[in-house]
């Protein structure tokens, strides 16, 4: 069967609500099946939801993820997208970072990428992509996010590495980096203020925050254009820099 005419499926992490919500709409409105990995089904109709703590360190998740897939996906490799959407942020500072903290947001943020890497690799056949869904903060810093930060720029190796022990095999990847996106994460540390968020939107030179939808649309074109292969693609609508 030609790559073409193969089904192509995305897998999203995260895919409950914010980004990772709007890029299985995207999805799935341009023609892929879309399956979700989310402690939380993701509400999008249509799309098949496994619910699962990707930052849950267990083996038996790891096992639960390959037998839903096997079974979703049957066992020869097509043509599939894999995007690493799910993660979390907490507040902490680079001099004071609790270790436990550090380790909850370094487990979902950068080893559950890695581990569900292992557990798809014989699903990706050429053609198909490794989606890294990282951050502005993945290339540069600011104060009182210190383990979201080291996160975010490691998720940016990451990527890098991926495309590196990758090279053959006619599977791609891309790390998409957004700015200030009104995702519920955003909202919630805001703590719903709107004079907040407002003022986050004029750290962006068309003055307002990006939409979700924006940030999905950026990694579809992304999974069907191999030609960015390796490469941070920033949609942040023009950072202004202080």
């Amino acid at each position: 069967m030609s790559e073409q005419n193969q089904e192509r499926v995305a897998i999203i992490t995260g895919a409950s609500r914010g980004i990772g919500r709007a890029s299985a709409e995207a999805f799935s409105r341009a023609g892929w099946r879309v399956l979700a990995l989310s402690r939380s089904a993701c509400p999008v109709e249509g799309v098949r939801s496994l619910a699962v703590d990707l930052g849950d360190p267990s083996l038996e998740v790891d096992a639960k993820i390959d037998a839903w897939l096997r079974a979703e996906l049957g066992e020869e490799p097509g043509v599939r997208c894999l995007v690493h959407n799910a993660a979390t942020l907490i507040s902490d500072g680079a001099m004071a970072v609790d270790p436990d903290q550090l380790r909850t947001v370094l487990e979902l943020n950068v080893v559950a990428p890695t581990r569900l890497n292992r557990v798809a690799r014989s699903h990706l056949g050429p053609g198909s992509s490794v989606l890294y869904v990282g951050s502005t903060l993945g290339v540069k810093a600011v104060a009182g996010v210190a383990s979201y930060v080291m996160s975010k720029h490691a998720v940016v190796g990451l990527m890098r590495s991926t495309c590196q022990d990758l090279a053959g095999t006619g599977v791609h990847t891309a790390c998409v980096c957004p700015g200030f996106t009104r995702t519920e994460m955003l909202v919630d540390r805001a703590g719903g203020d709107e004079s907040i968020l407002a003022s986050l939107g004029e750290l962006s030179t068309f003055g307002r925050l990006i939409e979700p939808e924006e940030i999905a649309d950026l990694l579809r074109f992304a999974a069907e254009h191999p030609v960015i292969n390796g490469s941070v693609l920033h949609g942040n609508l023009g950072q202004v820099e202080r």
